[in-house]
């Protein structure tokens, strides 16, 4: 059975650091896509960040540029979403999506096949 299991959201400051796992169970990670989303209340769903298969690609949405790293072990079947400088605005449920055939906008929700059920994200003082 396919799975992924996002862990390791939580409240925190502004300023603040977290880092996201988003581990897979009944297949391997290292020949997918794989993206981050996050979802607001009241606002759709909207790519955060995207990692190829061989890791050698990664592509990040603007409001998060220069703060959030994406990562992936394949050893370890995971990936990483580590987020910095945390604001207000980064508050959302966190999501990790699959694609396991061609990529071609990373951002777009619809062209991935398989989702975590999300991990809470709250930036708050």
């Amino acid at each position: 059975q396919v799975q992924l299991v996002e862990s390791g959201g939580g409240l925190v400051q502004p300023g603040g650091s977290l880092k996201l796992s988003c581990a897979a169970s009944g297949f391997t990670l290292d020949s997918y896509h794989i993206g981050w989303f996050r979802q607001a209340p009241g606002k759709e769903r909207e790519g955060v960040s995207y990692i190829s298969s061989s890791g050698g690609t990664t592509a990040y949405a603007d409001s998060v540029k220069g703060r959030f790293t994406i990562s992936r072990d394949n050893a370890k079947n995971t990936v990483y979403l580590q987020m910095n400088s945390l604001k207000p605005e980064d508050t959302a449920v966190y999501y990790c999506a699959v694609r396991t055939s061609y990529l071609n906008h990373w951002y777009s929700a619809r062209q991935y096949d398989y989702w975590g059920q999300g991990t809470q994200v709250t930036v708050s003082s």
